[in-house]
């Protein structure tokens, strides 16, 4: 099988304690689980009005008071109970973020995982959230893709030197720098705007559900050709029910990851759980 399985949603719910991240990380880690995938939100504002992107009511799943784990500290903590699965955030809202600072904590966790970090972001869809953290929901798209430039320049040069619109600096240094060079950075979104973002500069390309796939694959190769990069290089992730026929229905549409939700609802189960998923794709 040459699609890689993924758990999304692991920071929040049942493995979002230290018991939990500890117990799935080893879990994945002996069962063949390729990533670890986790979500954010800083915060959650009460009654929010903006309409969630991937459910018919526009509600995020679950309560509203649920524990969602910071991503990069969950995924150090699950880093310490692991040595090969990697680790990443799907997504991270990255203009939500101080560039300098992510730059500095991603390349930190790479540095000392050995390489195993991937970073998902997205542009975000909750504007209440924005507005508590005193960031403009307006014009977050060109703020990311200034954000995602920044990241690059802190992670790959000595002197760094960025000039963008939202985030400019001069000669700095940031160490330590990733262990793998670079931190991949996988562009999320289910949006034809998302698809051209990927195509554009993304090392990958995550739309979480699989419908309208192809339309948005077509979307992000098309750019990439145009922008003179060779789209086979873009690493396409999506979600979706791990079944055998629907494993090889991606692999056709040249999907390289699927991500499911952990199959167990609790630390001491998530072993077993993984092994009978292995076992049913073999």
């Amino acid at each position: 099988m040459s699609v890689k399985i993924g758990l999304m949603f692991t920071n929040a719910g049942p493995f979002g304690s230290a018991e939990g991240a500890a117990a799935i990380a080893e879990a994945a880690d002996a069962n063949n689980i390729e990533s670890l995938w986790t979500v954010e939100h800083v915060v959650i504002p009460t009654d929010y009005q903006s309409a969630y992107p991937y459910s018919a009511d526009g509600k995020m799943p679950g309560p509203e008071n649920m524990p969602i784990v910071d991503p990069l500290i969950w995924l150090t903590w699950a880093a310490a109970h692991s040595e090969r699965v990697k680790l990443a955030t799907g997504i991270l809202i990255l203009p939500q973020r101080n560039p300098l600072v992510l730059a500095k904590e991603v390349a930190s966790l790479d540095f000392m995982s050995k390489g195993r970090v991937l970073l998902g972001i997205g542009v975000g869809w909750l504007e209440e959230e924005f507005k508590a953290l005193d960031v403009p929901f307006a014009r977050r798209g060109a703020r990311t893709d200034d954000y995602v430039a920044a990241l690059r320049e802190l992670w790959t040069q000595d002197d760094s030197t960025h000039s963008g619109e939202f985030c400019t600096f001069e000669k700095v240094k940031s160490y330590p720098k990733p262990a793998q060079g670079s931190v991949p950075i996988i562009v999320g979104g289910h949006s034809p705007a998302a698809a051209r973002r990927a195509g554009r500069l993304g090392d990958g390309f995550f739309p979480a559900q699989p419908n309208d796939l192809d339309n948005l694959l077509d979307i992000m190769r098309t750019t990439a050709e145009k922008e003179g990069r060779d789209p086979s290089a873009i690493e396409v992730t999506t979600g979706g029910l791990p079944t055998p026929d629907f494993i090889k229905k991606l692999e056709d549409q040249g999907v390289h990851r699927i991500v499911v939700p952990p199959p167990a609802f609790t630390p001491d189960t998530i072993g077993a759980a993984l092994e009978r998923l292995q076992d049913s794709l073999a």
